[in-house]
Formats: structure tokens, sequence, C-alpha cells
């Protein structure tokens, strides 16, 4: 399974997360030729700098000819926030750039659907501003429809967004973990006032989620940064048991004493799934995230050949897979063959079905579903530790399970009943939380 990992200890910011992915083997043309292609009169620049001798990829925003991030422009926050002193130059100064339109999520909603973008990057950029629109409602006590931005609003930090689509499309790895996020210190001047770092709009969208200060008193991670990572759905948690693959370094546009200021992008298989890291934070209980359905009408496959394609899809970061008879025309019996899976994973599953299978073509939407908080605790059995999965429904436990492959291989290594390993399990997760003297939640 290819897993992607972030490490923010710099911070993150959109141009650095293009870098990083560049660096990592995303072709600039392709980032390119989206940029140009959202009728903006963008267009990105790439090249290698040195951050603390560390060499590392520079992506650069550029309208319609000009560089939109001047090396000592001020910074930027989010929507009705004004530019004052970032790190990452993020935005615009309003002396040294050019003028740039105010959008709203409607007015980007529109620009989204007109460009000629795949379902994913159209899906994930218009996930991301939301999440914007949604902190800046919440923050400004407005409905996020009405909320119109001003520098993630503009036109570096729609390309931002949207090339950084396009790249986690082209990784497509099938989980993204990432550090904990140095949101870096000081003061960001707002429309308000002078505020403390993170800016309201940053905070909001890194609520519930590892953070910490350390370095330089700068911006280090800018509400674009916050809404990739949000959007993303990264799990937080160590770097976990990989093959290591490739390493990309993306450049933040200052240069720092004593600290490099990048963002480093590291992808690999995972070795032992077993070794995954559990995340640092779980998702709210009741959210709705996006989720890729995959489907293939079979009619004339050999049935033997069914489950060797399940499992391909499964080893390649599908999180489920289906299947149930049909009739189809003419009245031949047939199968559908049903995927779930990671939006970023559309390309590398729908070539699995339409080479695995005998099926002409694959349909793909984009669903929302809503999940329970998912957690993980580990109880340990006469055989060896056992993952437990739980799901908690607004901080009640609603569901509770062994992890089937832990104790399928435990029945497999003793001769143990696979049952009894089961049934074990449960007993020592509940008989653990009477001995914490944790009631049934």
């Amino acid at each position: 399974m290819r897993i992607a990992y972030l490490d923010c200890f710099s911070g993150l910011s959109g141009d650095m997360f293009l870098g990083a992915a560049v660096g990592a083997g995303v072709p600039i043309e392709k980032l390119q030729q989206v940029a140009r292609a959202l009728n903006l009169g963008a267009d990105l620049t790439c090249s290698t700098v040195q951050r603390a001798g560390l060499a590392s990829t520079k992506v650069e925003v550029v309208i319609h000819g000009r560089p939109d991030r001047p090396a000592d422009a001020p910074a930027s926050v989010a929507a009705h926030h004004h530019p004052h002193d970032d790190a990452h130059a993020h935005a615009h100064s309003h002396a040294g750039a050019h003028a740039h339109t105010h959008r709203g999520l409607p007015e980007i909603r529109q620009l989204l659907s007109a460009a000629p973008l795949s379902h994913f990057v159209r899906d994930f950029a218009l996930k991301a501003f939301t999440l914007l629109a949604e902190a800046e409602g919440k923050i400004h006590g407005q409905p996020p429809e009405s909320i119109h931005f001003h520098e993630v609003g503009s036109e570096d930090a729609i390309v931002d967004i949207v090339c950084a689509g396009v790249a986690v499309e082209h990784l497509a790895v099938s989980r993204w973990y990432a550090s904990a996020l140095n949101v870096g210190s000081g003061t960001v001047q707002c429309a308000h006032g002078v505020l403390p770092v993170p800016a309201p709009a940053t905070a909001e969208l890194l609520r519930g989620l590892p953070i910490y200060s350390a370095g330089p008193a700068k911006e280090l991670l800018t509400p674009t940064g916050a809404a990739i990572l949000r959007a993303l759905e990264v799990q937080f948690a160590p770097l976990p048991h990989i093959t290591l693959n490739v390493t990309g370094y993306g450049a933040g546009a200052r240069e720092f004493t004593g600290q490099a200021n990048v963002v480093r992008l590291v992808l690999g298989e995972l070795t032992d799934p077993m070794a995954a890291p559990l995340p640092s934070f779980s998702t709210e209980a009741g959210v709705s995230e996006s989720v890729l359905v995959l489907e293939a009408n079979l009619d004339d496959i050999n049935p033997q050949v069914v489950p060797h394609v399940m499992e391909l899809l499964l080893a390649a970061g599908a999180l489920d897979t289906s299947v149930a008879p049909i009739q189809m025309k003419k009245g031949r019996p047939g199968l559908v063959l049903t995927v779930l899976a990671p939006p970023a994973l559309a390309e590398a599953l729908s070539r699995i079905l339409l080479t695995e299978t005998t099926t002409l073509g694959v349909r793909m939407r984009t669903e929302q579903r809503r999940i329970l908080e998912r957690r993980h605790e580990i109880v340990q059995s006469p055989w060896g530790p056992i993952r437990v999965k739980l799901g908690f429904l607004e901080g009640t436990l609603a569901n509770c399970a062994p992890e089937f492959e832990d104790c399928r291989a435990i029945a497999e290594r003793t001769g143990e009943p696979l049952k009894s390993v089961l049934q074990q399990a449960i007993a020592l997760f509940w008989a653990g939380r009477e001995r914490r003297g944790g009631a049934p939640e």
C-alpha cells in the first residue's frame, strides 16, 4: 500500500505543498497546464532554491507574466484579513501586487465548474474552499455562502488549491499522514486589529489537530495550507513503517536562520499494516466525508476471476469491495462489482477494473457518507496483541469489533479456532474496560 507523509516542521502553504509534490515526481508541466486552463491569466514557475543548505523545489504562481508573490511580500491570512508578516509570503501586499478579485464561494464554485478539471480535482478544490468558507463564516457569524474571500479567493490561492488537487490525484496514494503542525508565532494584522498566530480562520481549520509553535516569530501555516490538509483528511501520527521510495522538499519564500523553511513529502510502500500508527486525533462523530464509488457490470466474466480482482483492488487502497447478482439485457445473468475508495484513487482503481475484468466501462461518482468517530485499542491475548476497532457516536461507544486479520493470523499460526480468537479478543476488551473502572459507554 502506497502512502504519503508530510513533515510540517516549518508549517505549510499552498506553494510549499506544490513544490514538495513536484520534487516527489509530479510533472510541473501537468500543473502548468491546469493553471493556464483556469482562465485567470495564471501560470506556474519552478526553480531549485537553497533553504538552510537544502536543495528544495520552489513553485510560484505568476499572473499575466508577473510573480504574484514578491519575495518581500507581506503575508496573508484568510478572508477579511489583511496581509502582514508571513514566512511563506503566501499572499499579496497591497502595495506591491496587482489588484485581485474578491470572490465568494458561489463565484469559486462557478469558476471550478467551468474549468476543464477531473471530477476528483473539482471536488477536492470545492471541498477546500467550502472548509475555508465555513471557518470564516463561523468567525464572522455569517453563512458560508455570504463570505467573500480576500487573499484566499484571489488568483494565486485558487491556482494553489486546484493544482494541489491535481498533484494529489497524480500521486494516487492510499493514505496521507502528517506530523504535528508548526504554526509559528508572532502576530498578524487583521481587519479587526492585531491578532496572534495562528490567524482566526486558520485556528478554526486546525480545530482538533495537533499543533505547536517553534522557530521564527512568523506565520508558518497559512489558511490555504490548513485547508489542503483538511481536504486531504490526513492522519496525524508518526511516520509509519515503510519502504521509502522518494522524498520531495517544497520551499517557502524566505530563508530562515537555523531552520529549513521547507515541507518534506515522503512517499513509500507500507511494509506492515499492523505497524501503521494510529491517528493522534479522530474525526468528529457524524462527520460526512467524500468517498469514491466505482461500479462495473459484468456478464461474460469467469467467476473465478472476480475474487482475484477484488483482492487487487483492496491491495491498491480500496476501502471496500462487493459483488451482487443482477439480470442484464436479454435476460442474461451478470454481476455488478462495486468499489468504495478514497477519491484520489479513481485512476488507479478504474485501470484495474478495465484491465482485469471484461467490462467496457466503469461508472464513477463521488458520494458523501456519515462516519462514526473511529479509534483502536490493543488487547494483549495469550497469543499476542490484537487490535480492536471502536466506533463512537457523540462520545458513546456504538460498535466494537476485533480486527479480523489480526485474529486470522493468530489462528493460522497457533491452530486455535478462529471463532475462539475472535471471542477472546472481545472478552479481553470488555474486561480491560472494567479494570480501568470505565463502565460501557
